[in-house]
Formats: C-alpha cells, sequence, structure tokens
C-alpha cells in the first residue's frame, strides 16, 4: 500500500513569493545561493570526469547551469525550473519531475529541496533520470537554520496568546539525509554541513532578507489572519534579549547541508 506524505508547503504561495522577490532584489540578500555555487564550483573541481548532459534544478534561474559551464565538466548545462522562471530551458518543477528515465548525467540542485514535502519520491525521481555513473549534487538548508527566529517567534505568540502556529519551515537533519540517499537507491552518499551566521542589526532586517529570497513562511498550517503588529514588534524584543552579541547585533543561523550521491 502506498501512502501520500503530508503537503506541508503551499507549493502556488512559494511560487509567487518567488517572483515577487525577483521583481524586487535586494542587494546582498542572495548571500546563500552565492555560498552554495561557491561550494558547487569546488566540489565540481575535485570530480576527473566530463558530464555530457547536466540540469540545475531549482528556482533560481540558471546561476548554477552557469557554474557548470564555466567548469570545463559539462557539455550541455540545462536549467530545470518552475513555469515562473523565464530563462528556464524547460519546466521542471521538483515535485514531478518530467525527465526520462537515465537521461541525465547531473543534476544539481541549489536551495530548493528543502521546500518539497516529499523528499524520498524527488530523490527516486532523481535517481531514475540518471544514467548509471551519474551523479546529483546538492544544497538545502539544515535543521538548525533560523532557530533564533523560531525561538523568538514562538515565545512571543505563547506571551501573548496562549499557544503558537507554525512560522518557519522544518528543515532536515543532515543526519537524516545520508539515509534517504540511500533509501532513493544513490551509492556512496556523502554528506556535509556548513552552519553560516549572519549578522543583522534587527529582525526586521532579517525579515527583509528572507522576503528578497522569497523563502518567508510557505507552511500550508500558516495563521491566516495577519499576525500583529504587537507580536511582531515583542518578538524583535525577544530576539535582542536573547540573540544578541555584546555590540547589539543580532545571530541568524544558516545551516547548509550538502549532499552527494552516485547512480548505480
Amino acid at each position: 500500500m502506498t501512502t501520500t506524505p503530508p503537503r506541508l508547503f503551499d507549493r502556488d504561495l512559494l511560487a509567487a513569493r518567488r517572483v515577487r522577490a525577483r521583481a524586487r532584489p535586494r542587494p546582498g540578500a542572495d548571500f546563500l545561493l552565492a555560498r552554495t555555487l561557491d561550494d558547487l564550483d569546488d566540489r565540481l573541481a575535485t570530480i576527473l570526469r566530463r558530464f555530457p548532459v547536466a540540469v540545475d534544478l531549482g528556482p533560481f534561474a540558471g546561476p548554477a547551469a552557469r557554474v557548470l559551464a564555466a567548469s570545463g565538466k559539462v557539455e550541455r548545462a540545462l536549467v530545470g525550473g518552475p513555469a515562473d522562471v523565464a530563462d528556464a530551458d524547460l519546466v521542471a518543477d521538483e515535485v514531478a519531475l518530467p525527465f526520462a528515465p537515465e537521461s541525465l548525467d547531473l543534476v544539481v540542485s541549489m536551495l530548493a529541496l528543502q521546500f518539497v514535502d516529499d523528499l524520498p519520491g524527488t530523490l527516486v525521481q532523481i535517481r531514475r533520470a540518471l544514467r548509471p555513473d551519474g551523479l546529483l549534487l546538492a544544497c538545502l538548508l539544515g535543521g538548525a537554520t533560523l532557530f533564533e527566529l523560531r525561538d523568538a517567534l514562538l515565545a512571543a505568540e505563547v506571551e501573548l496568546t496562549g499557544g503558537a502556529g507554525p512560522r518557519v519551515a522544518p528543515f532536515l537533519d543532515v543526519r537524516d539525509l545520508g539515509g534517504l540517499l540511500q533509501r532513493a537507491g544513490f551509492t556512496l552518499p556523502v554528506t556535509d554541513t556548513d552552519r553560516v551566521t549572519v549578522r543583522y542589526r534587527s529582525m526586521f532586517d532579517l525579515v527583509a532578507d528572507l522576503r528578497a529570497m522569497g523563502a518567508t513562511n510557505p507552511l500550508i498550517e500558516r495563521a491566516r489572519k495577519p499576525t500583529s503588529r504587537a507580536l511582531f514588534l515583542r518578538a524583535a524584543e525577544i530576539y535582542a534579549e536573547r540573540h544578541a552579541d555584546p555590540d547589539g547585533r543580532l545571530r541568524a543561523t544558516f545551516e547548509i547541508v550538502s549532499a552527494s550521491g552516485w547512480a548505480p
């Protein structure tokens, strides 16, 4: 018997927020993507083989494809993104991939797979799309991401309303990802984690960066009524009380989980 995984993310809302983010870029807010692209470039440099056909799978309009093309390791680098990505070579939603079995040699995904409901199912689809000895390289956000923001929002909501709803997406623990790769049929799975601490003047500057990433609350179970200004102001106070450095700037943690696996 097959079971349908629960829906965690509002994919339509996520797409709309990414469209808005691309229309209103915020200088410097792409720092996480830039870091994963540097990591991708470093990992490609250690691989002593070429890949005839590669796909950059995700919503960011091809920056990883440009890294692939510049690496000298890829003969043809395609951009596979959602329908709202104008520069995509093909429409490829991470939930239902359009690739034929054994049609690709390399799949890369930068900061997209943390927003799929059925990550094991997506990994199986990627593995089936890879030719024998094909490779997956992915980066996604891990479980420590934004723990300070979760803490402040939860404390403020409990204090002001007596309860709390989900406001920050659940992220994968790095210890689980290797097992998911093995279950999907990948060999030689490797996972690693990189914790990035960014400092902000206020919680509202952090939220502005998250909006510019198109990564504000996409959860199906999010509260449907607007959050009160009083709750955000109290959360900002708690954030400053609990997660500030001696100079008053606030810490925000992002955990980037890197994964690789080969098709047998």
